[in-house]
């Protein structure tokens, strides 16, 4: 596939940053939920398994400097990589004491490691940590982000889901994420049963107003053993076609400030005890045709984004 323009990728933002392809290393560690232990809940999201959102990690009886060297190893050889991202990714990253969360940072600052990236939810998130992440990367020279699941800023569809949060501690977490100069990489998945075109119209406009820097979309995957499993087996659920699924993507880039960076359009999930995934289809085609779709409309990300400062006042002519 030739390179893409229509909407911003992060594998060009990394290029240019950096100067050559920067890749990910998965780092696992010994953690749970709030929304699984009690804290905020116990049965966890409905659509959430017991890996955590991960299926291709180390085992987290493995220190995070060897998983990192054992990943950096494979992959620097596969792809001839020379610079890598620390990815914290299974569960909530963020749930920890304060001293262990340094200690796992500080083990993931190796040879070639320019980022960090911190997977969490938006209730777990504090000054205190914040300010940590914020010495590091000022020490370190780093590059900190701190990756967000929201799935989607309807706070119905969060309650449908068991989130566990509503909005309110979305928008206070990625505050707090400016505040420190930290990049925010929010997570959102644009076919839940219960959303419809306006919910993806405003995601897009809630990024683009809070000043998000990365976006990773993914459609709803389900797994058997897990609430929405069941909802699936006795038919209670209304998924949208997988060209439906491309025109609310289209739709949400073309509404989006266009400087920010999308990580991905549509995520991977494994096979096995999986439910439903992405129409039984390889997640790269429906990427090309989302990309493609858009190449023949001759439209963008950004193509719509006209709604910010003063919408309603740029009738009139604003030279003073």
């Amino acid at each position: 596939m030739q390179e893409i323009k229509v909407y911003k990728t992060y594998s060009n933002y990394l290029r240019n940053k950096f100067g050559e392809k920067v890749y990910k290393l998965p780092v696992s560690l010994p953690l749970t939920c709030p929304n699984r232990d009690g804290t905020v809940g116990e049965n966890g999201c409905i659509f959430c398994g017991e890996e955590g959102g991960s299926f291709e990690n180390l085992s987290s009886s493995i220190s995070v400097k060897e998983q990192l060297e054992k990943n950096k190893e494979y992959i620097g050889k596969r792809y001839n990589a020379k610079k890598f991202i620390a990815y914290f990714q299974n569960f909530t990253n963020t749930y920890m004491p304060f001293q262990d969360f340094k200690k796992y940072i500080q083990e993931s600052i190796i040879d070639d490691i320019v980022g960090i990236s911190i997977s969490t939810r938006p209730d777990a998130i504090d000054d205190r940590y914040l300010e940590f992440l914020e010495d590091i990367k000022r020490e370190y020279d780093l590059e900190i982000t701190v990756e967000l699941g929201l799935q989607t800023v309807n706070y119905h569809s969060l309650l449908k889901i068991n989130r566990g949060h509503g909005l309110g501690e979305y928008i206070d977490a990625a505050v707090k994420l400016k505040k420190y100069g930290l990049r925010n990489c929010t997570h959102l998945i644009l076919n839940l049963p219960w959303d419809n075109d306006l919910d993806v119209l405003e995601n897009a406009k809630i990024m683009s107003a809070l000043g998000v820097e990365e976006i990773k979309l993914h459609a709803l995957y389900i797994v058997e053993g897990t609430a929405l499993g069941d909802m699936y087996k006795k038919g209670q659920l209304d998924l949208i076609s997988r060209d439906d699924y491309l025109e609310r993507v289209i739709l949400f880039l073309e509404h989006l400030d266009p400087a920010i960076v999308i990580q991905r359009i549509i995520g991977r999930a494994p096979q096995e005890n999986t439910l439903f995934v992405n129409w039984d289809e390889s997640w790269w085609k429906i990427r090309d045709n989302i990309v493609e779709t858009m190449e023949e409309r001759d439209t963008r990300q950004g193509a719509k984004f006209d709604y910010l400062n003063g919408r309603a006042l740029k009738k009139f002519d604003l030279n003073f």
